[in-house]
């Protein structure tokens, strides 16, 4: 039997949103990385384009998707090789579901980390085993998961770190499968995809992206993976048997997407600018920021407890992340969002520096 799944995190914070909401201003939520900015509206229009979808969509993607998703890789994670491609319900759906289709055993998910890694092993009736970056040290597992851009930190790991990590799935004939759906967020450092520190062979690798933040999609449930054919075929097989479709009016949607990274320029300089504002006004208030190099997020720390600096801002209205959430290590840090809008972002660096 599974473990006990553990209390759904953002429960328990749900008492301080009460003492945000009290202040005079209202709440400003920077607790979830859920995006506000509006969805491009030529992605939208090709949604709207495909909504008589009277026939059940294609587990595998369809060929435009397909193609669109595998020139995508070569261009932007520099994938080269034998891999193959397949459309997801979103990366978080993937993430709780993969050690259970995979049939894991021994999970390794990285220290401080989003909590769903740890969930899927759970779900799968696994044991799952908290690791450092350096994969040197890693012990011998069925999977591992990298997350690069880090959720929660922001870190970016170097192209030798993402290369032990590929040497120890080499070594072990583990699967390595890399979250990188922040990959398109960097700030003040560099991202590289697993797919990049390969040489083009891809056995045991698979690499999860999201439209999600790149795009504003995260009411799509647009995702998809990247990498090992074989494993992906095993993926897939399970898939035709068990549904989880991509509706074909996402399939279109996330088709236009990944041909336009334009859009995604823009929003990638909407997050930099919330994220250098607030920072100096953390900064200004005691707090010390590490990492938080790329992705959506500021992760800091004023030496204390967790939950004593998210009451802090609490009773300035503004919600944040306790850092417990993703781990022991995270216990006296906090996550503040970027996905709030430009005029919230300035008021919370107001309410800050009052």
């Amino acid at each position: 039997m599974r473990d006990q799944l553990p209390d759904f995190p953002w429960d328990a914070l749900a008492p301080f949103g009460v003492i945000a909401r009290q202040h005079a201003g209202g709440i400003i939520d920077l607790s979830q990385g859920t995006p506000v900015d509006p969805t491009p509206e030529f992605i939208q229009k090709a949604f709207r384009d495909a909504s008589n979808s009277p026939s059940y969509p294609v587990t595998t993607g369809t060929p435009e998707l397909r193609a669109a998703i595998r020139k995508w890789a070569e261009d932007r994670l520099g994938a080269t090789g034998d891999f193959d491609v397949l459309p997801l319900i979103g990366s978080k759906e993937l993430v709780a579901w993969l050690p259970t289709i995979l049939e894991s055993k021994k999970v390794l998910i990285p220290e401080i980390a989003y909590p769903t890694y740890h969930v899927g092993a759970v779900i799968a009736a696994a044991q799952s085993i908290p690791v450092g970056v350096d994969a040197h040290n890693w012990p011998k597992a069925d999977l591992a998961w990298l997350n690069s851009p880090s959720n929660p930190t922001g870190r970016v790991h170097s192209e030798s770190e993402i290369a032990a990590a590929v040497s120890w799935a080499r070594n072990n004939n583990s699967i390595l499968v890399s979250d990188e759906c922040y990959l398109e967020f960097d700030h003040t450092a560099k991202s590289f995809s697993v797919l990049s520190q390969t040489d083009g062979d891809n056995r045991n690798i698979l690499a999860v992206h999201s439209l999600s933040k790149r795009s504003s999609m995260a009411g799509y449930r647009a995702a998809f993976l990247v990498g090992d054919s074989e494993l992906i075929a095993r993926i897939l097989e399970l898939r035709k048997h068990a549904g989880m479709m991509v509706p074909l009016p996402v399939q279109r949607a996330m088709t236009v997407a990944l041909g336009d990274d334009q859009h995604v320029a823009e929003q990638r300089a909407r997050y930099n600018s919330r994220r250098d504002v607030l920072r100096l006004a953390l900064e200004e208030v005691g707090f010390r920021v590490e990492f938080s190099n790329s992705g959506l997020y500021i992760w800091c720390t004023r030496d204390e407890d967790a939950w004593t600096s998210v009451e802090w801002l609490a009773k300035r209205g503004i919600l944040a992340t306790p850092g417990s959430f993703y781990g022991q290590s995270g216990e006296r840090f906090i996550r503040i969002a970027m996905t709030a809008t430009d005029s919230q972002i300035n008021d919370a660096v107001q309410r800050l520096l009052a």
